[in-house]
């Protein structure tokens, strides 16, 4: 490249030009001093006129009330940005000026961005939060139930954080015999956002355990960032297992924790929440054994007065047949004593004496039905003890995590939970298939 002649730029016009410069020779000059002259600066301005192209190139201007200054922003700049760049939207830009030689102009090589006011982790944070509601990915609708009393608990987290130490901690305490699985990750840094999403795809993908905790300790929103990209919110969205969400202390609030079926403060209380105390279960099988014994004790009071009122009747019966048949029989003795033949005598006397063979037979009778049905409702009311019954082969469910007991099928659906009350025992289930009307 020709040197610029010194006189370039004097007031005085030389007769004759040293010497005379094509477009691209001015243009190459003029690169040269803006980009040696602003080789990394900060600009601050308004967004617009935002577009991009195919390779991932993204060109705007930066305005304010009277200039306009053309960008540029390379894709390797562009994927490094947390927020997404808008029309309108108020930023400070670094980098350094350069000249377009194909058509002269020059324009500002963008390698950061910073919006101007809120920080650019929270504004990302904001729009993905917006982006993803719209999508449904916080919607109630999709939250699952977590299971009453898990056998086998994941936790997604980093093997040497306090997230884990605190978890296996509070599980021991509670219930020491509950099977726990680790899928160790990164929390935090690069690769952190692929490591949880994966783990979580994985224990979906074996199906090997039946609730996880995702999660980790405390930290500043740079920390936690990992639990806030969109790749974690959809692998939480896409689980058939039922997620706790379990990042940083009660005051911190991720995307992670807004899409999972259960978000916990913290680690610890996650594991609290995830299977109940052996405690607490013992009590509620307690109160249910009270429960029981006092239905037992209500069905035999019942059954009792109902037997004793059955005898009251057979009783009066009894005494109504004999006081009727006793007074037929005084009438028939006046009447043999008025006669006084001898053998009307003998024949109402033996008549007397069929009548009351026959009443003896009839109150016999009677008295071995009364017995007959007394004797199969004391054997009913021992069948109808839902102890006998359960150690007859039968059983008791109730519906999770309410506890009613099920009468019919068809108040079941897939999915649902359910404990079967066994002779010796009890069954947790999960419902895969539910067929109604069948007798």
């Amino acid at each position: 490249m020709p040197e610029i002649p010194k006189d370039l730029f004097s007031q005085s016009k030389p007769e004759k030009p040293s010497h005379i410069f094509t477009v691209s020779e001015l243009t190459r000059h003029i690169k040269a001093v803006l980009e040696g002259a602003f080789p990394e600066i900060w600009v601050e301005g308004e967004i617009s006129g935002l577009s991009r192209i195919a390779t991932g190139t993204t060109f705007f201007s930066l305005k304010d009330s009277a200039s306009l200054l053309k960008c540029v922003l390379f894709y390797s700049a562009a994927r490094e940005l947390k927020f997404e760049l808008k029309d309108g939207m108020k930023v400070v830009c670094s980098g350094g000026v350069g000249v377009y030689e194909k058509d002269g102009k020059y324009q500002l090589y963008v390698e950061k961005v910073e919006p101007k006011g809120l920080g650019g982790l929270q504004l990302a944070l904001e729009q993905l939060k917006e982006r993803l509601e719209k999508e449904g990915l916080f919607s109630p609708e999709h939250k699952k139930p977590l299971p009453f009393l898990p056998s086998r608990i994941g936790v997604v987290t980093s093997p040497s954080g306090a997230a884990i130490r605190d978890i296996l901690k509070v599980l021991n305490e509670r219930f020491a015999d509950v099977h726990i699985i680790i899928n160790p990750v990164r929390v935090q840094g690069e690769g952190a956002k692929e490591d949880i999403a994966q783990a979580i795809k994985d224990f979906n993908r074996l199906n090997n355990v039946d609730v996880m905790i995702v999660g980790r300790g405390g930290g500043s929103i740079e920390d936690l960032w990992a639990f806030n990209e969109e790749i974690v919110a959809h692998a939480i969205y896409d689980s058939s297992i039922p997620v706790i969400s379990a990042v940083g202390h009660e005051r911190d609030w991720t995307i992670a924790d807004l899409v999972a079926d259960l978000r916990a403060p913290t680690p610890s209380v996650a594991a609290q929440w995830v299977i109940p105390g052996k405690e607490d279960l013992k009590g509620q099988l307690d109160d249910i054994k009270r429960r029981f014994k006092k239905a037992l004790s209500d069905i035999a009071l019942n059954a009792r007065e109902e037997v004793d009122d059955l005898v009251r009747r057979i009783s009066l019966a009894m005494e109504h047949g004999f006081a009727l048949n006793k007074n037929r029989l005084e009438a028939t003795a006046k009447k043999l004593a008025l006669l006084n033949p001898a053998a009307a005598l003998e024949q109402y006397k033996a008549k007397a004496l069929d009548a009351a063979r026959q009443m003896q037979v009839r109150v016999t009778h009677l008295m071995s039905l009364k017995r007959s049905g007394f004797i199969k409702a004391a054997e009913k009311l021992s069948g109808l003890n839902p102890l006998n019954i359960l150690a007859r082969g039968y059983s008791v469910t109730f519906l999770l995590p309410q506890g009613g007991i099920v009468k019919d099928a068809a108040a079941l659906k897939e999915k649902d939970v359910i404990k079967t009350r066994l002779h010796k025992g009890e069954v947790v289930s999960e419902i895969r298939q539910v067929t109604r009307g069948v007798q």
